[in-house]
């Protein structure tokens, strides 16, 4: 069953939905569940409600392949450059211009977000729902992978296991890098990163995200017990895309 409802992010006072997936006798079955938290969680679910009509189909995936899990997502902000802004840990100098030719600086609030997701978000989820608390998955895509990567980093040991798609490493490159090398992460268990062969957005191309994610992978791999990089041939920058690749990813994390 699907859940919305609304939230305050307390950093920058501002309300968003959550969408939630729940095994549909989550009330009665008496089990605890594992949780995922996700990014963009209007693009999870259902088509209608995804910003380029297309979703992940999340439900239909955990259905497909029996997994019985809780699914967290908080909607991103879609106001001007705000998901930028809030999936964005540091500040990206000079990207307003290149991206879009405004004279505006991109980044920098994604250090608070995380901070809620992990101190304020999943403890209020931990509170309310069935969740198995030490059990806390993240997921995302492109900036959402961007932030997922930096929170895994800041939060190993609560998001023990992630998963990064398609990945905006090129957003804050120098700076990410040097988080994943000075963290501790001997708490980690999995992470999992994959890019398409074409991902083309804006003035960013498809060899610019694969050369960003291969020293990401690189400084990783040697930081994590079980780390896998995958190289979808033909994958493009889409929801599609992912969710294709979904079942997959979702049986490597949980198992």
């Amino acid at each position: 069953m699907l859940e919305t409802f609304e939230i305050t992010l307390t950093p920058f006072n501002r309300k968003r939905m959550v969408r939630m997936y729940l095994p549909d006798d989550f009330k009665t079955s008496g089990k605890r569940y594992p949780v995922l938290y996700m990014h963009d969680g209007q693009n999870l679910f259902r088509d209608e409600d995804a910003g380029y009509g297309v979703s992940w189909g999340v439900a239909d995936v955990l259905a497909d392949i029996g997994l019985e899990i809780i699914v967290a997502g908080i909607d991103c902000n879609e106001e001007r450059f705000g998901r930028f802004n809030e999936y964005g840990p540091w500040v990206s100098p000079g990207l307003g211009k290149r991206l879009f030719k405004v004279d505006e600086e991109l980044g920098g609030e994604g250090k608070e977000y995380v901070r809620f997701f992990a101190e304020e978000f999943k403890p209020m989820i931990d509170a309310n729902y069935p969740t198995i608390p030490e059990e806390s998955v993240m997921m995302g895509s492109s900036m959402g992978g961007h932030i997922t990567t930096y929170a895994f980093c800041e939060y190993p040991e609560i998001f023990k296991r992630a998963a990064s798609l398609s990945s905006a490493y090129w957003f804050n490159q120098s700076e990410m890098e040097e988080k994943i090398r000075s963290s501790d992460l001997s708490l980690a268990e999995k992470f999992y990163m994959d890019v398409g062969t074409a991902e083309e957005t804006t003035i960013i191309n498809a060899q610019t995200y694969i050369d960003s994610s291969l020293p990401v992978y690189e400084i990783m791999k040697r930081k994590v017990r079980d780390c896998r990089f995958e190289i979808a041939d033909g994958g493009i920058h889409h929801e599609s895309a992912w969710r294709a690749r979904l079942p997959e990813i979702l049986r490597y994390l949980f198992d």
